[in-house]
C-alpha cells in the first residue's frame, strides 16, 4: 500500500541511533506543509517504537511502517 503513496520528502536516517532518526524527521516535518508526506528510512530497531510514540504525541499520522531489506521505512503525514 505504501508504494502507492508518493512521499513529498525523504529522510535517510540509516545508521543513526535514537534519538537522531526522530530529530531528523521532526526537522523535516516542520519544513513541510500540512497534509504532505514524509518518508523516513531507519536501521535502528528501536525506531519502530519511537516513531509510533512520536506520531501519537505530535498528532502526525503514521500512515505505514514496513521493513524492507533490514531497514524500517515509515510514512508520516504532517498534521
Amino acid at each position: 500500500m505504501s508504494d502507492a503513496i508518493a512521499a513529498d520528502r525523504e529522510v535517510d536516517a540509516s545508521g543513526l541511533n535514537c534519538p537522531l532518526p526522530i530529530l531528523r524527521a521532526k526537522k523535516a516535518l516542520t519544513d513541510l506543509e500540512s497534509g504532505k508526506i514524509l518518508r523516513v528510512i531507519a536501521t535502528d530497531p528501536g525506531a519502530r517504537r519511537d516513531f509510533e510514540a512520536f506520531a501519537r504525541q505530535t498528532g502526525h499520522e503514521l500512515l505505514s511502517l514496513q521493513e524492507v531489506d533490514k531497514k524500517l521505512v515509515f510514512l508520516l503525514k504532517r498534521r
